[in-house]
């Protein structure tokens, strides 16, 4: 049986405003727990008008408290922003009102530009270079095994509970593959960011996994999809998505096209080249097409778990999306 998940990151679609898209994320949600998905992951991104989330450890509470059974969690909290401490108390919390249901998944990239960055870390963003440090006083916090000379060390975390968020490592590069592997705790791999050597990554990292956290490998790949009823459908979904990666390529901040704009589109050969260089990244289609190519990334990855990524230009079509994958793959039935 395959594990799927929902990553979202609350995409603003043009026409719509920021509360429609928040509103989008709860509807999905809400849905995403009806359907059987195992685990619901916000991103956080900074100054981008398209996607509009910079806090999930606040979208989180709201998202635990109108669903009932599926795993909620940050795909991912950037943390070379922020104290680990005060991370793992704001994680805490979120595991006190929904235990055994929360995820902290933490990244290094900035989810916006450098300026920006420098702003939401008042100029003193430190480009992930202690991320590997940041991540093991996470995991020490989290395990209490911080040591003696931790200027955290005896300091009491709250609040004092029984159990803990599941601790995830994201990355799209070998980075973070071999981090996770190294502290043993679960990894995700980006393959809607990097589509070409996630399958070595992957390896590497369950070849060098070494028990710590976790006693043994756990590994998900982060896919795009979009699966729609006919092939038509599909096509002219595809057309916005062609037209997202040519503005991300142009560096546009735009809100995400609609599917009338991405019809509308004409491209010249250089911006053709950028659609056709991204294609990789995506899986565009109906049930059938869309299926077969998951379940043969899942087999090249030896992923135990799927997430899936799915920003369109419609919030009707992506809803509808992720209907198609629960009933393709049966989700909820034992």
């Amino acid at each position: 049986m395959t594990l799927l998940s929902v990553l979202d990151q609350t995409p603003v679609i043009d026409g719509h405003n920021v509360a429609d898209a928040i509103a989008a994320t709860i509807e999905l949600a809400q849905l995403a727990d009806d359907l059987g998905y195992t685990r619901y992951w916000c991103a956080e991104h900074h100054g981008l008008v398209g996607v509009s989330n910079p806090c999930p450890e606040v979208m989180l509470a709201r998202l635990g408290s109108v669903t009932k059974r599926i795993r909620i969690g940050s795909g991912g909290i950037m943390l070379p922003y922020y104290s680990p401490f005060k991370v793992a108390e704001q994680f805490l919390m979120l595991e006190a009102l929904f235990p055994n249901r929360v995820d902290l998944g933490v990244g290094r990239a900035p989810g916006g530009d450098m300026r920006t960055a420098q702003a939401v870390a008042a100029g003193a963003y430190n480009r992930g270079e202690l991320f590997p440090q940041q991540v093991a006083e996470l995991v020490a916090l989290m395990s209490g095994t911080l040591p003696s000379d931790h200027l955290a060390h005896g300091v009491l975390l709250q609040p004092q509970i029984e159990t803990r968020p599941q601790l995830w490592v994201l990355g799209s590069s070998d980075f973070g593959g071999m981090l996770a592997a190294q502290l043993g705790i679960r990894f995700s791999f980006a393959h809607f960011i990097n589509a070409h050597f996630g399958q070595a990554v992957a390896r590497a990292y369950r070849d060098r996994f070494t028990a710590g956290h976790e006693q043994k490998p756990y590994l998900a790949a982060a896919v795009f999809v979009i699966c729609a009823d006919t092939e038509q459908e599909a096509a002219d979904l595809e057309k916005a998505v062609d037209l997202r990666r040519v503005q991300m390529a142009y560096g546009l901040n735009a809100p995400v096209p609609s599917v009338a704009q991405g019809l509308a589109q004409e491209y010249g050969e250089r911006e053709r080249l950028i659609i056709d260089r991204e294609k990789p990244r995506s899986i565009i289609g109906t049930p059938e097409s869309v299926t077969e190519r998951m379940r043969l990334l899942q087999e090249q990855f030896d992923a135990d778990e799927l997430i899936v990524l799915t920003v369109a230009g419609s919030y009707r079509a992506r809803l509808r999306s992720y209907q198609l994958l629960a009933e393709a793959f049966e989700l909820g039935k034992s």
